[in-house]
């Protein structure tokens, strides 16, 4: 039995050392093999964040005016 608690234990220990920098990498959006201690540049994951937001955005704008001027555009076709 003591050497059951001992094994788990070890384990645990061992899984939460592997764990541990695999989660940091995974959070990050980085690959999972990458150094986990890496500095990495706030500014420049915030602007490419902002970017791909506003891009979705401006296509969504633009659905949505197209979308809603389509019957407008309709009525002057006839």
């Amino acid at each position: 039995m003591k050497t059951k608690i001992k094994h788990f234990l070890a384990g645990l220990i061992v899984g939460a050392i592997l764990a541990f920098p695999l989660g940091i990498n995974f959070g990050r959006d980085d690959p999972l093999l990458s150094n986990p201690l890496s500095q990495t540049d706030l500014t420049d994951r915030v602007s490419e964040n902002v970017k791909e937001k506003a891009s979705e955005l401006v296509d969504d704008a633009k659905e949505t005016i197209h979308d809603a001027t389509r019957p407008v555009q309709k009525e002057w076709s006839r």
